[in-house]
């Protein structure tokens, strides 16, 4: 992890946030001791719409593996 002093992320301070944004984490320092940590954020995740994904499956038609490589074959053959 890499250091700064409060004066140089005062004036780098977009940079700072650009290189967090990627990944960076800077410890920011006074008088040569740490008082914070700049880090990016990890986006919330979106919840999973269980339903919808039940609504989405049960509307599709219904496939077993042995019907679709049968017709699969009769398709081939003309």
């Amino acid at each position: 992890m890499a250091h700064v002093n409060l004066a140089e992320a005062k004036a780098l301070l977009s940079e700072l946030v650009a290189r967090a944004e990627a990944g960076e984490s800077r410890q920011i320092s006074r008088r040569g001791k740490p008082v914070a940590l700049l880090s990016g954020l990890t986006p919330p995740r979106k919840p999973l719409d269980v339903a919808a994904m039940r609504a989405l499956t049960d509307s599709m038609p219904e496939r077993d593996a042995e019907s679709v490589v049968l017709r699969m074959r009769e398709e081939a053959r003309y």
